[in-house]
This record gives structure tokens, C-alpha cells and sequence, in this order.
């Protein structure tokens, strides 16, 4: 089955190259970590979710919650 599937297709990798070899001396996870710090992913939790259409609209609720966290508070006590 597999012969079926390969036949007609060239191989793109050069003579001088062994796959073998490329293949043993790649390091797993090489750019791993700066992946992860270039990357920031939240999960919500399900009935979040449902109050946002899309990504755009839970970044602007949460710009939203920094701008009203900035807002200066009067010192007045209320009694």
C-alpha cells in the first residue's frame, strides 16, 4: 500500500545527504524554550469562553480592566 502511495514522487534530498544521519543528530526541543517565551496561551475556562465571540474581544475586556485599575480612587470614606 505504502509502494502506491510513493510511486511517481522524486525524492528531493540530495545524494551527498543521508536522511539517516539527519535525522539522528537533530536535537529535540532545540528552540523549545524561546518558542515558549515568545508564546502566551491562556485557557478559559468554559463559561468565559462563552461571554467573548473571539480572541479580539477578551484583549479589549482585558485592556478595559487595566485602564480601570489605573484610575486613581478618592480617598473619601463613605459612611
Amino acid at each position: 500500500m505504502k509502494k502506491k502511495l510513493t510511486e511517481g514522487k522524486s525524492d528531493d534530498l540530495r545524494p551527498e545527504y543521508d536522511l539517516g544521519k539527519l535525522l539522528k543528530s537533530g536535537t529535540q526541543g532545540k528552540y523549545a524554550g524561546r518558542y515558549q517565551e515568545e508564546t502566551n496561551i491562556v485557557l478559559l475556562d468554559g463559561d468565559v469562553a462563552k461571554a467573548f465571540p473571539n480572541d479580539e474581544a477578551v484583549n479589549e475586556a482585558l485592556r478595559l480592566v487595566i485602564k480601570l485599575t489605573k484610575v486613581p480612587r478618592s480617598e473619601e470614606k463613605i459612611t
